[in-house]
């Protein structure tokens, strides 16, 4: 019935009319079609450009390709194929509303992937690259890489915002400079709250704790508090005590000039690398072996010095052979600081191969290292 009232009705319609929605029908049909075809390109770009390098550059540009661009695949693969959905848009432009509309997110979208990528690639550059770099030029590496990493990555969030409101044709810098000027008189009219504001600023960007985490904090009007936070707000924080299960209300502004002991995140990965020997170890060799090992780990930042321990069994597969056990723990307050660590981790790997081998002590390390979560006592 619907169907024999749907060919009456186009029979209805005049000639003209029904040209224009065949024509419509069409191009729709066309642009559905290239939105597929740039789905499955897009897709597809990443394994086509990791074939073409692997096959036709040299292996140091491979190693690059590798290090760099291969972990970012995934969002490497969705900034291609947004790119062509946005040249896609050009079927539709004749529909000035319909094409604006959808032109302004796809080109949102391709900033904050773009944004993405481009701080993954930096987040990889200096995890490969440049940790090893700073140690040669004889510079300590410590957190401070990971608050630079912090500031870059801000940085090319405001770069790329700039370039997408230039594109949409708005003055975001004009923008920023006029608020900028009037907010300075808002900002005597309302300091407390701004105080607030910033505070909670401070908080979001640091991440000191999270809702769920138990914290001690020391606050000058309650004391020393231990509780549990229940949530964070635009200008307070909300803290569940364990004593008398209360729920105190202290400002962002308080919150973020206390010291704060985060107990939930006290935590040290316990580490345990395998060497394995082809030959019984003379006690000079031991004693050489422990010297190297100890001298690679405890210059490390953020590994406990005085958790290391060596020890020394037999192989079972190889009747001749010794296997060493190396234990330690990194320390480390959040999951970026501990891969971080991994990766200095990595790098005293390579130096206890290269000491030993120059004292002709051969062996291989077991793959992959082991890493174990183990609570800190408080």
């Amino acid at each position: 019935m619907e169907t024999l009232l749907s060919i009456k009705l186009w029979f209805s319609l005049d000639e003209a009319t029904q040209k224009l929605l065949i024509t419509i029908g069409i191009k729709l049909a066309i642009f559905l079609f290239f939105l597929f075809l740039a789905w499955i390109v897009g897709k597809s770009i990443p394994r086509f450009l990791k074939l073409s390098v692997r096959k036709f550059a040299p292996q140091l540009l491979l190693r690059i390709y590798e290090n760099l661009v291969e972990p970012q695949e995934k969002i490497l693969g969705i900034v291609a194929t947004l790119i062509l959905v946005s040249v896609c848009l050009n079927f539709i432009q004749e529909y000035t509303g319909f094409y604006r509309f959808l032109k302004f997110f796809s080109d949102l979208s391709i900033a904050i992937s773009l944004a993405i990528f481009i701080s993954g690639l930096f987040r990889q550059f200096l995890r490969v690259y440049g940790i090893e770099l700073i140690r040669k030029v004889g510079f300590e590496i410590d957190e401070l890489l990971l608050v630079f990493e912090t500031i870059a990555n801000f940085v090319i969030g405001f770069i790329v915002a700039v370039a997408f409101a230039q594109s949409q044709n708005v003055n975001l810098i004009g923008l920023i400079a006029g608020l900028g000027i009037g907010g300075i008189a808002v900002a005597f009219a309302s300091q407390k709250t701004l105080e607030q504001i910033f505070g909670t600023i401070v908080i979001y960007l640091d991440r000191p704790y999270i809702p769920g985490e138990y914290i001690r904090v020391h606050l000058s009007s309650q004391g020393i508090l231990f509780a549990r936070v229940e949530a964070i707000g635009l200008r307070s924080t909300k803290l569940r005590t364990l004593a008398k299960s209360t729920l105190i209300v202290v400002p962002n502004s308080l919150m973020a000039e206390a010291d704060i002991e985060n107990v939930t995140r006290g935590k040290k990965v316990m580490v345990l690398l395998y060497l394995d020997f082809t030959r019984h170890l003379e006690k000079s060799e031991q004693a050489l072996l422990e010297k190297v090992i100890k001298e690679s780990t405890s210059t490390l930042f953020g590994i406990d010095p005085n958790s290391t321990k060596i020890s020394l069994f037999p192989h079972q597969d190889d009747p001749k052979g010794v296997r060493a056990r190396v234990s330690f723990f990194i320390l480390g307050s959040n999951e970026n600081s501990i891969e971080f660590r991994k990766r200095l981790l990595e790098l005293a790997n390579e130096s206890i191969s290269k000491k030993l081998e120059t004292h002709g002590i051969e062996f291989t390390m077991q793959e992959p290292t082991l890493y174990l979560d183990s609570p800190v006592p408080i």
